[in-house]
């Protein structure tokens, strides 16, 4: 579930990523509760041929609702710890690695608050990152800021969405992909 697509300037391929469950593949977390979770990958040039998928992302805890972003020549991914037991905490971390496909470091601690945390985005906006993620358990959107993606400042009061809205993927487009869209979406 929660898939995602990047594409990959160093390879020129694109990838496709998501979180998985596979039973039994990971006994230690596969009892706690919360499953197994973890982020897989597959490539392809064309969407026509794709290679095999592979693990992206396991650092021994149940990971899902992954995004990556491209910013001075590393990758940065966006998490949700899953873990549900022994302490529960199903917040947003952050892994970097100089490769899209692998290499991801262990997480930072948790870049959002205690409340329940998922399905993050990230967008570069004026110099400033936002990322954007489903408080669900509160049943409402929250938006960290940062100008490193080191230091976060909670600004989900600035927020207004519609009721109901979950979380989705931010991208930017030029004005005129914007243009484009408008004109020829279906009524």
């Amino acid at each position: 579930w929660a898939p995602e697509i990047i594409y990959d300037v160093r390879s020129k391929n694109y990838m496709i990523y998501w979180a998985t469950t596979i039973p039994g593949r990971y006994p230690a977390t596969d009892s706690l509760g919360d499953h197994n979770h973890r982020i897989y990958f597959v490539t392809t040039k064309d969407f026509k041929k794709f290679s095999p998928a592979k693990l992206l992302y396991d650092k021994g805890f149940n990971v899902i609702d992954a995004t990556i972003v491209f910013e001075n020549g590393k990758y940065i991914m966006f998490l949700k710890d899953e873990t549900l037991k022994p302490v529960a905490q199903k917040n947003i971390r952050i892994a970097r690695s100089t490769r899209a496909d692998g290499g991801f470091s262990s997480p930072t601690t948790p870049i959002t608050g205690k409340y329940w945390a998922e399905g993050p985005t990230a967008v570069k906006f004026n110099n400033r990152w936002l990322l954007y993620f489903d408080k669900y358990t509160q049943k409402s959107y929250g938006l960290l800021e940062s100008i490193n993606m080191m230091n976060w400042s909670d600004n989900s009061g600035k927020l207004q969405f519609p009721e109901g809205a979950r979380h989705g993927t931010v991208f930017a487009i030029s004005k005129a992909e914007f243009k484009h869209i408008i004109e020829n979406r279906i009524p």
